[in-house]
């Protein structure tokens, strides 16, 4: 039997079946329960929601402010070059 086939046939499964291991272990474990995360009796205990400062409170659907304009567009002239003026009579 030769060593390459052997390392690519059994060596090279080992982190494979580590893994799946791994993915057992974790689908199969059971929460515990914290100790001491009791805060004292707040409104939402279990909010999904991240606090995010510096947020203002969003618009009112139709009836919010509308939204600024868009900037003026213009369009770039492009430079002429003396020689491709025309020349005047």
């Amino acid at each position: 039997m030769d060593w390459t086939f052997f390392f690519l046939m059994v060596v090279l499964k080992l982190p494979v079946l580590a893994l799946l291991g791994i993915v057992w272990w974790a689908v199969h474990a059971t929460p515990e329960p914290e100790a001491g995360s009791d805060d004292g009796g707040s409104a939402r205990p279990n909010d999904p929601r991240p606090n995010r400062p510096g947020r203002g409170p969003r618009p009112r659907g139709p009836h919010g402010e509308p939204s600024p304009p868009s900037p003026p567009r213009t369009r770039p002239v492009p430079a002429r070059s003396p020689a491709s003026r025309p020349a005047r009579p």
